[in-house]
C-alpha cells in the first residue's frame, strides 16, 4: 500500500487535558472564576469529562481522576492574551489568586506578574493545584 501523504503532529490540533478530585470545585473555579463556558452542558454524570473551548480551536478538558489530580509540579496549561496585567485585575476580582515568586530568576510584582523586556506573565493554579499561566504584553 503506498503512502501519498504523511500525516504531521505539527498540523494537529492539540488542547490541555486536567484531572480533578472534585468536579463540582473544579466547575465551580472555571466557570464562576474563570469565566469559561462548557461545549455542552453537563449531563450530571461526573464521571463525563468537561470541555471549555478556548480560542483558536483550542480548549480545557477536565476530568474525573482524584488519584492523578494535582500531581504536577509544571505549568499545564497556558493562554496567550493581549493584556496581562487587565485580566489579572479582573480575574483577581473573580477570587482567582495568583502565584507570588521572589526567587533570583523569577520574581513577581505586587500583582503577581513578572514583568521582562519583552513579555508578562502571571501564575495561578485551580483548586487541584495545577498551574496555569497567563502569557502576553
Amino acid at each position: 500500500m503506498e503512502r501519498t501523504e504523511r500525516m504531521k503532529l505539527s498540523d494537529c490540533e492539540v488542547g490541555v487535558v486536567l484531572a480533578t478530585a472534585d468536579m463540582k470545585a473544579a466547575r465551580e473555579f472555571y466557570e464562576d472564576k474563570l469565566g469559561l463556558t462548557p461545549a455542552e452542558e453537563p449531563s450530571g454524570d461526573e464521571r463525563v469529562p468537561i470541555t471549555y473551548p478556548c480560542g483558536k480551536g483550542t480548549g480545557i478538558n477536565v476530568y474525573l481522576s482524584p488519584d492523578h489530580a494535582g500531581k504536577s509540579t509544571a505549568t499545564l496549561a497556558g493562554w496567550e492574551v493581549e493584556d496581562v496585567e487587565a485580566l489579572v485585575d479582573e480575574l483577581t476580582a473573580n477570587g482567582v489568586a495568583f502565584e507570588r515568586y521572589d526567587e533570583d530568576d523569577l520574581k513577581t510584582n505586587d500583582k503577581g506578574i513578572v514583568e521582562g523586556d519583552a513579555f508578562k506573565v502571571a501564575f495561578f493554579r485551580d483548586p487541584d493545584g495545577n498551574t496555569h499561566a497567563l502569557n502576553g504584553s
